[in-house]
């Protein structure tokens, strides 16, 4: 079974290694939705496959991290593509939730990414 637990944060970035004249070479904003999936068996004593609390304390920090940010001045996140937060959220987490299977975030309401613990 797989769960998924939503958050939204707003951040600015631009992307240094897009071409000159590429508009995201330029200071912009996004509201991000992330989506964070746990795949597991469902437990019979609870009767969850993990407590969204639990899920929301270890992912929370993180996101309260980036929330009102310049991306570009995180730890790790000089080049903020889509696709680099959403690595950088799963080497933050991902040894704290078992059965972390996806991340999906969005940049937009119709562009983003879906990481699933190794590049392909």
């Amino acid at each position: 079974m797989t769960i998924y637990k939503q958050f939204t944060f707003d951040a600015a970035h631009f992307l240094p290694d897009v071409p000159e004249g590429h508009r995201c070479r330029q200071v912009h904003g996004h509201t991000y939705y992330l989506t964070i999936y746990v795949t597991g068996t469902v437990s019979t004593e609870e009767g969850w496959v993990i407590d969204f609390k639990d899920l929301k304390a270890v992912v929370k920090p993180l996101v309260d991290q980036l929330d009102h940010t310049m991306l570009n001045k995180i730890e790790g996140l000089q080049n903020p593509t889509a696709e680099n937060v959403a690595r950088w959220f799963w080497q933050g987490i991902q040894s704290e939730i078992p059965g972390l299977s996806r991340i999906e975030l969005k940049e937009t309401p119709t562009s983003g990414v879906i990481y699933e613990g190794e590049d392909q």
